[in-house]
């Protein structure tokens, strides 16, 4: 244990026990951190520790994050090259900074300290997180996205995960310049969302679908009044007309939640133009497929798969949680007809995000779905300075194609002409 922990461990119980929690609540931070200056002088004084002036204001600052803030994750969440935060246990926490994972020196004093900063991020957005309910989703001030888990089901102690949230909105002219995708496929991507094409984003954890999908949500026209649906929400849409939903957990005597799916059919009720459903994990997406299927045209929504034909299977898995009763094949025909594109986004093990396909679904041909990829990411063999280099390939585009169309009844053909001529 390094000597500022010593010292502060020391000092920190001393003046928890004897500070005010009314004047805490009122306190602002620059407040707080008189009072405890003054306090952290008596108890340094009264114990003739050698302490430098510099030390106290770090001591201050560590104790003003635990009682206003996340404690000793306040630095981490406050560098914005950190992408990633994850915490296995009080002393374990780790980030990734460019798409490398690497350990913090950060630590924690104890288990009680963790999971009274986990209680604290859930109590802030109405969740709550004890024996009764081990997991938590849940986000931050700013925007972040926290999983929390706690004993016994976190073995070596309380587990937070925290997706950073960016401030900047990433646009698709910066994944071009970060190499995530060609200047064709933005153009086509922003053409097929303004069109109102109905978009699925698949990849796997941490591959960039939230981020495409704001991206994409861009060029949703400003007269279209949008509902978004989420867990944790974390979407940045920019349109003056968006109704955001969030779901809710139950209550300590389990009552009150409020599933994905019962949102997705209340929002049927709102009149909305598009829904955009944060990530459809199991019966919500029967519904997002029959808004799709009703005049909801240009409705998005991101799911965990590996390729574009596993996003079908997924999808088809989801639709079975909502019914059992529709048979696989009319379980097809209903995503062909509501899903026009799907783009398969993956982070490559080099710490890069990639879009690596975007997919057209045509139709079906027998039991099975037929799919064209308009655009794909052919990945060179050898690594170039460590990093994966790879080149993007069209497939064009068939006449018949619904972006065709679309773009024909926007005024757009010309300009999907050019992409691919």
């Amino acid at each position: 244990m390094n000597r500022f922990k010593e010292i502060y461990i020391k000092i920190r119980d001393e003046i928890f026990d004897a500070i005010d929690v009314g004047t805490l609540a009122e306190s602002s931070r620059m407040e707080l951190s008189q009072q405890l200056m003054s306090s952290v002088n008596l108890l340094i004084e009264s114990r003739d520790l050698q302490v430098s002036n510099q030390q106290r204001q770090n001591l201050v600052n560590a104790l003003v994050d635990e009682l206003k803030g996340l404690g000793p994750l306040q630095a981490l969440v406050n560098n914005d090259d950190i992408s990633d935060i994850m915490i296995n246990g009080p002393f374990n926490v780790f980030i990734e900074i460019n798409g490398k994972v690497e350990k913090s020196p950060v630590q924690f004093i104890n288990e009680e300290q963790l999971i009274t900063i986990a209680k604290r991020i859930a109590s802030d957005v109405g969740r709550r997180i004890d024996d009764s309910k081990p997991l938590c989703d849940a986000r931050l001030a700013d925007g972040s996205r926290v999983n929390i888990v706690i004993p016994p089901l976190a073995i070596d102690g309380t587990s937070i995960s925290i997706r950073k949230f960016k401030e900047q909105k990433i646009k698709l002219e910066n994944l071009v310049d970060f190499g995530a995708l060609s200047v064709d496929m933005a153009k086509i991507l922003s053409i097929a969302s303004h069109c109102k094409c109905n978009i699925l984003i698949s990849g796997g954890t941490g591959s960039g679908k939230t981020t495409l999908l704001n991206a994409l949500s861009g060029f949703i026209g400003e007269g279209e009044r949008v509902v978004t649906i989420e867990d944790a929400a974390e979407l940045q849409l920019q349109q003056p007309h968006i109704v955001r939903l969030e779901t809710r957990q139950a209550s300590v005597e389990g009552t009150g939640e409020i599933s994905a799916r019962e949102l997705v059919i209340n929002s049927l009720r709102m009149r909305p133009d598009r829904i955009i459903v944060g990530e459809c994990r199991g019966a919500e997406a029967f519904e997002m497929l029959q808004a799709m299927n009703t005049g909801h045209d240009g409705s998005m929504s991101t799911l965990h798969a590996n390729t574009p034909r596993d996003a079908i299977a997924r999808t088809e898995s989801m639709v079975m949680m909502a019914t059992s009763n529709l048979p696989i094949a009319a379980i097809r025909r209903s995503i062909v007809s509501a899903v026009d594109l799907i783009v398969q986004v993956r982070r490559l093990h080099d710490g890069s995000r990639k879009v690596m396909y975007i997919s057209e679904v045509v139709g079906m041909e027998g039991d099975n779905v037929v799919m064209e990829d308009i655009f794909r990411f052919d990945a060179a063999p050898t690594l170039e300075e460590g990093r994966i280099s790879g080149k993007f390939h069209s497939s064009g585009l068939s006449k018949n194609s619904v972006i065709y169309q679309r773009a024909r009844y926007f005024g757009l053909e010309s300009t999907v002409r050019d992409i691919f001529s």
